[in-house]
């Protein structure tokens, strides 16, 4: 095959049990569990052609992305074993997302996990060979993983696992599992409100937050606490137990944020208003009884986390309470989703 065209749209993630640590060829070191998102998806259309001097074009929303291109290109010449035919062929690659730009969600879990599904379906199309779901899905996971370790998550539904563990024997720290055939009915339409306290570029990146732990003085204590805080949130979305899930997400939250302030060099990746929204949300929880949580990525900006039946209380308490303390008083709506879906134009000739 000469030339052709796939897409796909995925969604991003949110970690309830944090990956933070890695080792070797992109591989965790503790186990991580994950709540797949429904309305923050990346939007990625990959087309093939004759290998060109110039073999990778990638453009985010209209503009040539020369850091995120190379990128692409680090990660498909590391393809080589898996896939070959990758190296025959140039690639015109546009990507988009449905939200906007350093807001607490992961857009390199949305957008590796696309490109992930798009270079499987490629192969697919050039072999003629079609997998079976489970096994297009693996693969696609496999590949996401070596882009972004927790893209290996958005490529399933609901919630996933990424990371060995004697607590759930299907786990696996080459690609995630997915875990939401297990789940309680209560999670199936869990809210996430992503609370932006702050769109400024984070002061650490992912990459470099992993490399502190290498390190750390405390590196080992953490990898036991997430592997008992994993094996504790696999029973807590079985049973559906709303305060212990509360007690770890805000656990995971709050360590990972430790585990870079005690860091050398350290970072503060809170800000005053993060801090001062996380005693709001406590004293509102106290005061109502209603089961919300938070938990934070790798910066300020907080995901509210609580039941759907639960929405209209929430919302009058974010927007009487907390949208103060929100850069412009923004924050998105999101819940448990779906998982990917492909983009019907692929083709070939």
């Amino acid at each position: 095959m000469k030339k052709g065209i796939v897409a796909w749209e995925s969604p991003s993630n949110i970690a309830l049990i944090k990956y933070w640590g890695k080792m070797g060829r992109q591989y965790p070191c503790n186990p991580s569990v994950s709540m797949t998102l429904k309305n923050a998806v990346s939007r990625t259309q990959l087309s093939f052609s004759e290998r060109k001097e110039k073999w990778i074009n990638f453009e985010f929303e209209g503009k040539e992305n020369l850091d995120f291109a190379k990128r692409i290109e680090t990660l498909f010449e590391g393809l080589n074993e898996e896939l070959l035919l990758l190296s025959q062929y140039s690639y015109s690659i546009t990507s988009e997302n449905t939200f906007p730009h350093s807001t607490g969600i992961a857009s390199s879990a949305s957008a590796m996990s696309a490109l992930a599904l798009c270079i499987c379906s490629m192969e697919e199309l050039i072999t003629g060979k079609k997998l079976e779901r489970d096994e297009f899905l693996q693969k696609a996971s496999f590949l996401a993983r070596l882009g972004s370790g927790s893209a290996s998550r958005s490529i399933y539904e609901s919630y996933a696992t990424w990371g060995k563990s004697s607590a759930f024997s299907k786990a696996s720290d080459d690609y995630a599992t997915p875990f939401s055939k297990y789940i309680h009915p209560i999670f199936k339409d869990y809210q996430d409100y992503i609370l932006l306290v702050s769109s400024k570029k984070k002061k650490v990146s992912s990459t470099a937050g992993h490399g502190l732990m290498k390190n750390h003085p405390f590196a080992q204590a953490r990898y036991d606490q997430a592997n008992s805080n994993f094996e504790r949130m696999l029973g807590i979305l079985r049973s559906g137990d709303l305060d212990d899930f509360i007690e770890v997400i805000e656990n995971e939250a709050l360590s990972l944020h430790g585990l870079m302030m005690n860091s050398t060099p350290s970072f503060t990746l809170m800000k005053p208003n993060t801090l001062e929204a996380i005693e709001l949300i406590r004293e509102f929880r106290n005061e109502t009884k209603i089961p919300v949580g938070f938990t934070l990525d790798a910066g300020p900006n907080i995901h509210l986390m609580f039941p759907k039946k639960d929405s209209v209380k929430v919302d009058a308490f974010v927007n009487k309470q907390l949208k103060e303390l929100l850069e412009d008083g923004r924050y998105l709506k999101d819940e448990t989703g779906f998982g990917p879906k492909q983009i019907n134009i692929s083709g070939g000739e």
